[in-house]
């Protein structure tokens, strides 16, 4: 099948409507960015917890490695995050098996952050910036920030798990949806209940397709040219991959994670809410297996993700996969040791073969 132009292409000024997935944590880096968008697709920094300071230094290197368009993406914070002081304190107490197997000191219980006062600090960069796209997860950005970003020509970009959110976010404003499958890997990007998040992809791409104007991405699964031609037949004008990625040379991934991701199998990734506290898919470990299979106390995103934060620096530095959130889609088996030009490329010319 010959690659078609289409409205997003058009819109974001690419060559193929290939996203790489903004995947926070440092996985995204600048040269990671930059070489997709340098091959015709749309690189994205995960800048969900990133500080403003971070975020300027990665969008300035990122523009020395390309000229082309990227993208950045921001968590939407939860204003309604509701735990008591009891439930903190529980929280803490369920980790110290862990810290202390990994010989953490708690002298530190945990740092309690303004994501709100965070979030309008990310926002202000990406309009200081002008950053040609910005994509948001998690929740829908209020009407001034769509403004805003419309005002400097900025293309907005939201996340849907079901149709529902779909709609509410084609009506705010944003230019295109992200339909995240529950194959997806990563965290669901689910802003209202969290059960009705987990639809398959298959399922999700045509009835949101149907039920919006905007273009719909489809995310999740996603790892070859099958996969693209099944969601463009679906309705889906472009596709966003994230698990193909993590592979890649130029990707912040640990060296660890990597290996993972190379020696697992379908049927080992699981949804948990142990490490962050939202629901994330991920490779199986003991931390999930334990968390998961207790009665644990776990607080809401993000401030158990803050709470466990220690344990997975610390697993990292040890080299130890079994407390480090292993985050990966369904379609882990299908992923390869590459480069961003390989991973590109092959998608690129296997298309062009079906």
């Amino acid at each position: 099948m010959e690659w078609k132009q289409n409205e997003i292409t058009e819109k974001l000024g690419i060559s193929y409507p290939i996203f790489q997935a903004p995947m926070a944590g440092g996985i995204t880096t600048s040269k990671l960015v930059s070489e997709t968008s340098n091959f015709g697709g749309l690189g994205n920094i995960g800048a969900g917890y990133m500080s403003p300071e971070e975020m300027e230094q990665s969008i300035q290197e990122i523009r020395l490695l390309t000229s082309k368009p990227f993208g950045i993406n921001l968590f939407v914070p939860n204003q309604n995050i509701e735990y008591s002081e009891e439930e903190y304190a529980e929280a803490q107490n369920a980790l110290l098996t862990f810290k202390n197997e990994l010989g953490i000191n708690d002298s530190n219980q945990g740092v309690k952050q303004d994501y709100t006062a965070l979030y309008e600090k990310q926002v202000e960069v990406v309009l200081k910036l002008k950053v040609p796209v910005c994509s948001f997860t998690f929740g829908i950005p209020s009407d001034e920030v769509i403004k805003e970003l419309k005002n400097q020509g900025i293309v907005i970009i939201g996340t849907a798990t079901n149709v529902k959110e779909a709609i509410e976010l084609e009506k705010s404003g944003v230019d295109m949806i992200v339909a995240q499958g529950s194959e997806a890997g990563g965290h669901r990007g689910t802003f209202h209940e969290e059960g009705a998040g987990l639809i398959g992809l298959m399922a999700l791409i045509p009835q949101v397709a149907d039920a919006v104007k905007v273009p719909v991405i489809a995310a999740g699964g996603i790892m070859d040219a099958r996969g693209i031609a099944a969601a463009f037949l679906l309705g889906a004008k472009g596709v966003q991959l994230g698990t193909a990625f993590l592979t890649c040379k130029e990707s912040g991934t640990h060296h660890v994670y990597k290996n993972a991701i190379l020696n697992s199998t379908e049927e080992q990734t699981t949804l948990t809410k142990a490490f962050s506290g939202k629901l994330a898919r991920g490779i199986k470990n003991r931390f999930i297996g334990d968390m998961n299979n207790s009665e644990k106390q776990v607080l809401p995103f993000p401030v158990q993700n803050d709470l466990t934060g220690l344990i997975r620096k610390q697993a990292a530095q040890l080299n130890n996969p079994d407390y480090m959130s292993l985050w990966a889609g369904q379609g882990v088996r299908l992923a390869k040791e590459t480069t961003v030009r390989e991973l590109m490329e092959r998608l690129i010319k296997d298309y062009g073969k079906l």
